[in-house]
C-alpha cells in the first residue's frame, strides 16, 4: 500500500550550488551527503545507468524532502532554464509558506527570479520562483 511521498529527487549540474541555494537561501537543512564512485554495480543496477557516479545529499524542511543528485558520470544533459511549465514531466515542487509576501520579498531580494509577483487565486495566493538551475518550484 503505498502511504504518500517520501521525497521528490533532483539532478543538478553543481551540486554544492544546490546546497547553497535550497539551505542557503530557502532554509533546507542536509540530512545526509553521500555519493558513490564509479562502477557501484549494486547503484547501477539500481539507477539503471552503467558505471554511474555520483554525489547525493537529502535535506529537509519541515516534511518536505528533496534528493538532490549531481551525476558525475555519466554526465547529465542540460536542461532548458527557461523550460515552459507546459513541456511534460515535472514541472514544479511547491512549498508550503506562512507568509508569501514576506517570502516574495525575502527571495526576490536574494536575487531569486519570480515569473511574477504573488497571485491571488480566491483560494489561495501563489507565485512560481526558479531555482539556479530552471527548475520551477511554487509558493
Amino acid at each position: 500500500m503505498i502511504h504518500g511521498i517520501d521525497h521528490t529527487a533532483l539532478s543538478v549540474p553543481d551540486f554544492d550550488k544546490a546546497l547553497d541555494f535550497y539551505c542557503g537561501v530557502l532554509g533546507f537543512e542536509a540530512e545526509f551527503k553521500a555519493g558513490w564512485p564509479k562502477g557501484a554495480k549494486p547503484l547501477d543496477d539500481l539507477v539503471g545507468l552503467k558505471d554511474s557516479a555520483s554525489k547525493v545529499a537529502m535535506i529537509r524542511l519541515g516534511d518536505t524532502k528533496i534528493e538532490v543528485f549531481q551525476y558525475e558520470n555519466p554526465v547529465g544533459k542540460p536542461q532548458d532554464p527557461k523550460r515552459p511549465v507546459c513541456d511534460h514531466g515535472i514541472i514544479h515542487l511547491c512549498f508550503r509558506v506562512t507568509d508569501i509576501h514576506a517570502e516574495y520579498k525575502r527571495l526576490s531580494d536574494a536575487g531569486v527570479p519570480f515569473n511574477a509577483p504573488p497571485v491571488d487565486l480566491g483560494r489561495e495566493i501563489c507565485a512560481y520562483v526558479r531555482d539556479p538551475f530552471g527548475n520551477v518550484f511554487e509558493l
